[in-house]
């Protein structure tokens, strides 16, 4: 069987701890942050750990991570 590939434009995004949590940056944190709080602005540039509907279909994307 061949090897799977891995799909780019996810790895680019998110990635799997060691402990299998799927981590990712927050959205809303690009543009229009001029009336969003300090507070909410610093809690975004955090890593957030998916949800776990979407993470059967992340870890598709990426099989070896």
């Amino acid at each position: 069987m061949p090897k799977m590939k891995t799909h780019r434009s996810s790895a680019k995004r998110m990635r799997i701890t060691k402990r299998g949590k799927v981590v990712a940056h927050h959205a809303y944190a690009s543009h229009l942050l001029t009336h969003k709080s300090k507070k909410r602005k610093r809690n975004l540039r955090k890593l957030r750990v998916v949800e776990p509907a979407a993470v059967r279909k992340i870890r598709r994307a990426l099989p070896y991570g």
